[in-house]
């Protein structure tokens, strides 16, 4: 009963059907209270999504895989301390975490989360030792920076461990298996004992009459019962046609069969009143003259196939629920084998085992006398492959031996290669999401080129092929590559939020509306989709309602940074500097490496006007993305609002050579020339601009300023007016308007409002 209800239990779990399995592991447990039972009901709890009474169960217990379900549900509930006592308890120092690899991984991430991240690093790193394909522990350290290159981490030595451990692995489940099938060799042996080889052929004989009598009749085997179940198997022959019963006898029915089913069902068959001493004796030799007659009938015919070949076909055929068995010529009725769900699982493969290596014996050993009664039971047990093998290779001429090592060497040859294939393939990927996250995007493009088309052109591929294009602010190429994202995998949400503002970015209202209607149809619950909808409305300088739709992703998952840094753009937009500090510093609470984060605290103590602040946090956004010109470009304002202007001058020469087609950078260059009065070279800057943005208003009001510097008035005022003409922001409307007025005034009368 206990084996039947953890079938069904695994069953439902395979199968999605989570309540399902809550209730009948509820059962077990009540019935068997196990902690291994225990446990299968806290697993339940958790596909269930229920981890509050997977903890309730599981708290105080001590075995490993109770401990890593135990941290599971902890972490589920937000208990992380808790979770990390579990893992690792502070009073048994040198206890092991739990399920090896992935217990690392979650003690890892628990440190991750509350803000260690050595010791976080070092719980990867042991993870992706102990499993090297335990993706997930790799991600981690590329985001945390500090991944190691993947040649070494997945490497040729890597390789080799891995198939030495695949090895080891198959052949402890052959030695578990094989020793399984000897215990189960040894119960049905006892079973027959009290059955005499009589009572079985003579149902046998039985049969074959039956049989012989009509053989438009469908014969069908007796059914395997216990005291729990009925019809657990049934063997079911299909009716020969004409043309194959007119030349060949029907061939008996498989006597073991017969023998195991009376067995279990408990129901021996009739005596035979017969003189015991003789009966033996003649059985023995009707049985050898019947094998004679009809073996020369088979082999000495042209058109009926030898029985080696018909073996081969056989078992390519053969499958786990169907077998077919027993026959000395082409024409004989076949059998099939129908389990029904209810049965155990033992009881079922010891039928079908039972079935396969009976087909491939010869007639001779079916001789079932009670001098031989328990080596044809350990026969019945040998392994069906071994059989076949073996039939083959007395045809060929070639040993067992032989064959089976031909076997293994293809076997890891094969396995062998698989290896080195996924680690090729995990190399691949892991570099280019590694130099992604070191924010080397351009060479994690490369990498990313050199992936098959079949891989390439995966969602999870074509969205960091997207992110790369994005961080490099190459806004049409992230659209490009998002966009057949979303077309190839519609429902995958991860990247969604960065596709959103990439088409904020590039304006495009309604594609953007129409993107984050889409999501919320997929997917109301995922943060993905609300900061989808909050961006569409931000973009139409709804910031408030922008506000609530990003307040609505963080409520769905705290641990989403990119939601709090939005969060606290469009409170900076709403120039709530306070709210929007603190929902930048939540974002680096969650990612420290959060770039965005360190970017907007910077935005808001410069425009604050706390310069020194800005300064910090703008460079420690640069020392996380080294390559940003936009960051460059701010780090240099925040300078040259220190008077540290060659250093400001310094930074933005950088932000225009990793950048070229950023206007900000030569603005500001300009700005600094100006403040150092090298009016000619700003002049030249903002021509060189003027390639750039050729209507950018602040551009000409900025050359008009210096024409007036170097007394040129009349091109000054052709400055101001072009400046006029773009349509400024009301901000500056009015500073254009009075410089134009004051242009003819001495220098010392006007007003520095440019």
């Amino acid at each position: 009963m206990e084996t039947l209800m953890v079938d069904r239990v695994h069953s439902s779990l395979r199968l999605f059907m989570h309540r399902n399995a809550v209730f009948l592991c509820e059962r077990l447990c009540a019935q068997f209270p196990s902690e291994t039972n225990v446990q299968l009901l806290a697993t339940c709890y958790l596909h269930n999504n229920q981890p509050y009474a997977a903890y309730h169960i599981l708290k105080g217990k001590k075995m490993p895989e109770s401990r890593y379900l135990f941290a599971t549900s902890c972490f589920r509930m937000n208990l992380l301390r808790e979770a990390e006592e579990t893992l690792c308890p502070v009073n048994e120092p040198n206890m092991e975490v739990p399920s090896g690899a992935t217990g690392h991984y979650l003690l890892g991430v628990i440190y991750r989360c509350t803000g260690r991240i050595s010791a976080a690093a070092e719980q990867f790193t042991q993870a992706l030792t102990l499993d090297p394909l335990l993706w997930a522990a790799y991600e981690e350290l590329c985001i945390l920076g500090i991944a190691e290159d993947t040649d070494e981490c997945f490497s040729e030595s890597t390789a080799l461990r891995l198939q030495q451990e695949h090895t080891s692995t198959s052949t402890l489940v052959k030695s578990n298996f094989a020793n399984e099938n000897r215990v189960l060799s040894s119960r049905v042996s006892a079973s027959l004992g009290d059955i005499s080889p009589k009572q079985i052929k003579q149902l046998h004989a039985n049969n074959i009459a039956e049989v012989s009598g009509y053989p438009h009749v469908r014969p069908t085997a007796l059914h395997v019962q216990n005291s729990s179940t009925s019809n657990v198997a049934q063997f079911d022959t299909p009716s020969p046609t004409a043309a194959q019963t007119s030349s060949i006898m029907p061939p008996p029915l498989f006597r073991n069969v017969h023998a195991y089913q009376n067995t279990v069902s408990g129901d021996a068959p009739t005596k035979q009143k017969t003189n015991g001493v003789n009966q033996p004796l003649r059985r023995k030799n009707i049985d050898e003259a019947r094998l004679k007659k009809v073996s020369g009938r088979l082999f000495n015919s042209d058109s009926i196939p030898r029985r080696s070949e018909r073996l081969k076909d056989t078992a390519t055929n053969s499958n786990s629920n169907t077998s077919q068995f027993g026959g000395n010529g082409a024409g004989h009725s076949s059998g099939k084998l129908r389990v029904n769900s209810s049965t155990p699982s033992k009881l079922c493969s010891t039928a079908i085992r039972s079935m396969q290596v009976r087909k491939g014996k010869p007639r001779a050993t079916e001789n079932f006398d009670e001098g031989s009664r328990y080596e044809v039971i350990d026969e019945m047990w040998t392994d069906n492959i071994s059989g076949i093998s073996s039939s083959v290779s007395a045809t060929d001429g070639r040993s067992f031996e032989q064959d089976k090592a031909e076997r293994i060497l293809l076997q890891d040859s094969k396995l062998a290669l698989g290896i080195r294939e996924l680690l090729g393939l995990f190399r691949t990927l892991g570099e280019g999401f590694r130099l992604s996250c070191l924010f080397k995007c351009q060479e994690a493009l490369e990498v990313y080129r050199k992936l098959p088309e079949s891989q390439f052109n995966t969602g999870w591929v074509l969205c960091q092929v997207g992110k790369a294009y994005f961080e490099l602010v190459d806004y049409l190429e992230a659209d490009r590559y998002f966009e057949l994202a979303h077309r190839l995998s519609p429902c995958t949400l991860d990247g969604m939020d960065i596709y959103s503002t990439v088409l904020y970015h590039l304006n495009e209202e309604m594609r953007l509306s129409y993107l984050a209607q889409e999501l919320i149809s997929i997917d109301r619950l995922s943060p993905q989709a609300w900061c989808a909808v909050g961006n569409c409305f931000a973009l139409r300088k709804d910031h408030e309602t922008a506000l609530k739709n990003f307040q609505r992703s963080v409520q769905l998952d705290s641990r989403f940074a990119y939601a709090h840094t939005l969060c606290g753009h469009e409170y900076s937009a709403l120039e709530d500097y306070e709210n929007s500090i603190k929902f930048y510093r939540c974002a680096l609470q969650v990612d420290e490496r959060h770039y965005n984060a360190w970017y907007g605290l910077g935005v808001v103590y410069l425009r604050q006007e706390k310069f020194e602040f800005a300064e910090h946090h703008f460079r420690r956004a640069f020392q996380i993305n080294p390559r940003s010109s936009v960051l460059m470009c701010y780090l240099g304002m925040a300078l040259h609002s220190l008077k540290r202007d060659e250093e400001a001058l310094e930074m933005m020469e950088k932000a225009i050579a990793a950048d070229k087609k950023n206007p900000l950078p030569k603005y500001q260059k300009a700005l600094i020339l100006l403040g150092l009065m090298k009016y000619e070279e700003a002049l030249d800057e903002l021509e060189r601009l003027k390639e750039i943005a050729p209507h950018e208003s602040s551009m000409f009001a900025l050359m008009g300023k210096i024409y007036k510097q170097l007394n040129i008035l009349d091109k000054a005022v052709f400055c101001f007016g072009i400046a006029l003409d773009l349509k400024p922001p009301a901000a500056d409307l009015a500073i254009i308007k009075s410089a134009m007025e004051k242009v003819h005034l001495p220098d010392e009368l006007m007003e520095d409002d440019l």
